[in-house]
């Protein structure tokens, strides 16, 4: 595909994105007339809009994620850049490439380098991609991956290099290692106070997850490291000259660890709670084995349905998902949990075992303070969250030092106000002159 035809297919693809999905194919053919070359090659990239894969990119889930093969032929194992020799790929998001390699020169040593995509080497994508990159060097935190050099290829495609981390899905370490609850926090409080070192510095996340987490081992501990901050949003300086953007109509992040303000298309007014949103959900998954909204049931839903469901619906406590689970499975013990990380045919049973606990004594201990540090943090009013990520921290510590925490439940006045938005406007009148604690 010559230049030309690729930037008209991306043109094409990024104007059909703001369509419904059910106009989309129809205005490709339609827009490219009697070039049906270039309406194939969009119509073929189009379909990944609608693949399982194209909303759980690690580095965002927008159109960029659905050209993965537009370009020329891009650099490979045994490929050079700098003093940088490609071993192998380890990583791809939507427009950037993960590399393990071998630094030759000043010292010897492996290491992660990412660059953007061939093809994929627009203005905004340059823009986030430096973003990412001054990011991490304004971060130095034993829980963040570090950068380590930085540049940019022959044909102008910028790279940057960090620490190889060897380690896997905090979420797939914490089951394989069948770590109790205990050991589950004290190594969530570590990310916690990552995050919060990154807020510091004046960078969101905005798509943290179990893929973005990894543990790592050092000297017999076990070691979280957060990586990729593809899309980090500064807060409190620009972190490059190019203008960062987001298109309309455009999510970026991870759905099933999205904060509701995260879900609005507009994508404004995004601050350091979205993070604690996202925490809340790992926690939870942590803690119970499946996320608030499970990947399976997002998969099959439109994209409005999604958006409508991570901002309005109501996730269950922990405690009560897991009673749920067990109490719907009877004498069952194989009750199928879509959720990342999970091999098909994990149960409540299985959940409960990788804790070292069965599910009646899980479902114990998660009730009460468990269950409403993660509801703090799940709050769709992100005035009621925790402030902060080392606000979470510190109520985890209170808990497993048997203190009180600073979570509690919703006051019932609190219920009622809620139950009345959600059904009708009659009920909501009725209250309306009512003295409502909002606790």
């Amino acid at each position: 595909m010559n230049s030309a035809n690729r930037e008209r297919v991306k043109e094409l693809l990024s104007r059909a994105a703001r369509l419904p999905p059910q106009d989309r194919a129809a205005f490709i053919r339609r827009a490219a007339g009697d070039d049906h070359q270039t309406a194939a090659e969009a119509l073929d990239l189009l379909n990944t809009l609608d693949d399982s894969a194209f909303l759980s990119a690690p580095t965002g889930a927008g159109l960029a994620a659905a050209l993965p093969n537009v370009g020329i032929p891009g650099e490979g194992p045994g490929t050079r850049i700098d003093r940088y020799k490609l071993l192998q790929l380890i990583g791809e998001g939507g427009f950037g490439s993960v590399y393990m390699a071998e630094q030759t020169e000043p010292v010897h040593r492996r290491v992660a380098l990412k660059i953007i995509k061939a093809g994929m080497d627009t203005r905004q994508v340059i823009a986030r991609f430096e973003a990412e990159r001054q990011a991490l060097a304004m971060m130095d935190h034993p829980n963040i991956a570090r950068v380590l050099d930085a540049g940019a290829t022959e044909a102008g495609r910028p790279y940057f290099v960090m620490e190889l981390v060897r380690g896997e899905p905090v979420t797939a370490y914490c089951d394989r290692e069948r770590l109790p609850l205990r050991e589950r926090l004290d190594l969530f409080c570590d990310i916690c106070n990552a995050v919060q070192h990154a807020h510091q510095k004046g960078i969101i996340h905005r798509d943290l997850k179990p893929t973005n987490v990894l543990v790592t081992v050092a000297d017999g501990q076990p070691v979280p490291k957060v990586i990729d901050f593809g899309i980090a949003k500064a807060t409190a300086a620009r972190l490059t000259d190019k203008t960062l953007f987001t298109e309309m109509h455009q999510l970026i992040g991870t759905p099933e660890y999205m904060s509701p303000e995260q879900a609005e298309v507009s994508g404004v007014d995004i601050d350091t709670r979205s993070d604690v949103y996202a925490l809340g959900v790992l926690l939870y998954e942590l803690l119970t084995g499946s996320t608030p909204l499970e990947r399976g049931r997002l998969r099959s839903t439109p994209l409005a349905e999604v958006q409508r469901l991570i901002r309005e619906e109501e996730p269950q406590r922990p405690s009560l998902r897991l009673a749920t689970l067990a109490s719907s499975s009877g004498n069952q013990l194989w009750t199928p949990l879509p959720t990342e990380g999970k091999a098909p045919g994990s149960s409540v049973m299985d959940i409960a075992r990788q804790r070292r606990l069965d599910p009646s004594q899980l479902t114990r201990a998660l009730r009460g303070d468990l269950d409403w540090i993660v509801m703090k943090c799940l709050e769709k009013d992100r005035g009621r969250r925790y402030a902060t990520a080392s606000s979470i921290a510190e109520d985890i510590s209170r808990y497993l030092s048997d203190q009180p925490v600073l979570a509690s439940p919703p006051s019932r006045g609190y219920r009622l106000r809620k139950f009345a938005r959600r059904n009708n406007s009659t009920a909501q009148g009725g209250l309306k002159n009512l003295k409502i604690d909002e606790r």
